[in-house]
């Protein structure tokens, strides 16, 4: 076993390599983790059963001291097994009825991902004002980082939470630019974020609010199909049948082999024959009384 802290306190055995740069200490983990007294034969703690375990934060989160320098030994993807010492676990007084005083515990853990937050960190303790004078590309960090998070949580179908955190970044975004140049690099961010929120919005089932991010990223980007594509989606949700084929179309002039844009046509020409039909069907039914009394 390997002995991460030169006094047999912590020690590690690797179950499968991970990739990457080892956690960060200011990183936020997702892990699955179990817990266990003696021989491996008794579980007293477990997130194995969570399909999305949630983030935690690490000096603030994880409480155990040797469970945290196990995790800063680990990379993405890797799964080990720790031994702690009662030092680095529960002490002398453990944690009744689960853990006995003195009690040496063992854990499985995999880190799933993780995403470090040592600029957000930094940046959300300053003031407005401090946070307005720092330099635009230690901001466009921070906004992406926020953005990490959205695209986490999104892909953990947490859409209110990613929602949030989208909009976190654009808040961070809204400082004035002092150039042409800068304000090219923010718009950039921006406009990455304008399309994340309106595939939310679609996710949230609030076709209006995807529509109006939609056309937020197409007022940056005239031409970007990705825009047209969710506008579109958006007014077919609304039935606004001529709005959606408008951008479908335009999306599939820049795109024409897109599987997606081509199949949402296809949806839309499919749900617009249904409507008249439904239509032709009401108006029929609209005269069946002018017919009876004939």
């Amino acid at each position: 076993l390997q002995d991460l802290t030169g006094d047999g306190g912590v020690r590690k055995q690797q179950l499968r390599p991970g990739t990457g740069q080892p956690v960060p200490p200011s990183a936020s983990v997702a892990v699955k983790y179990s817990g266990y007294l003696g021989n491996w034969n008794k579980l007293f703690c477990s997130n194995g059963n969570s399909k999305y375990p949630r983030l935690m934060k690490l000096g603030k989160d994880i409480t155990l001291w040797g469970l945290e320098i196990g995790l800063l030994s680990m990379t993405k993807g890797e799964a080990a097994l720790f031994i702690l010492a009662p030092e680095y676990a529960y002490g002398q007084r453990g944690c009744p009825p689960s853990i006995p005083p003195n009690a040496t515990v063992l854990f499985k853990v995999e880190v799933l991902d993780f995403i470090d937050s040592e600029e957000c960190d930094a940046f959300f303790e300053l003031t407005p004002e401090e946070q307005d004078r720092l330099p635009l590309e230690k901001v466009l960090k921070v906004a992406a980082t926020e953005r990490e998070f959205g695209n986490y949580f999104f892909y953990k179908q947490c859409f209110k939470i990613a929602k949030d955190r989208y909009k976190k970044a654009l808040f961070i975004l809204g400082r004035r630019s002092s150039s042409k140049a800068e304000e090219s690099q923010i718009n950039a961010s921006k406009l990455l974020l304008f399309l994340n929120l309106s595939l939310t919005y679609l996710k949230l089932d609030c076709a209006d609010r995807a529509l109006k991010y939609g056309e937020l990223a197409l007022e940056m980007d005239q031409g970007n199909a990705k825009a047209l594509f969710r506008c579109g989606q958006a007014c077919l949700y609304m039935r606004e049948y001529s709005k959606s084929r408008s951008f479908l179309a335009r999306a599939q002039c820049i795109q024409p082999f897109n599987r997606d844009i081509n199949n949402e046509l296809k949806k839309l020409a499919r749900y617009y024959k249904e409507y008249l039909e439904m239509e032709k069907e009401m108006c029929c039914h609209m005269f069946d009384p002018l017919n009876s009394y004939s």
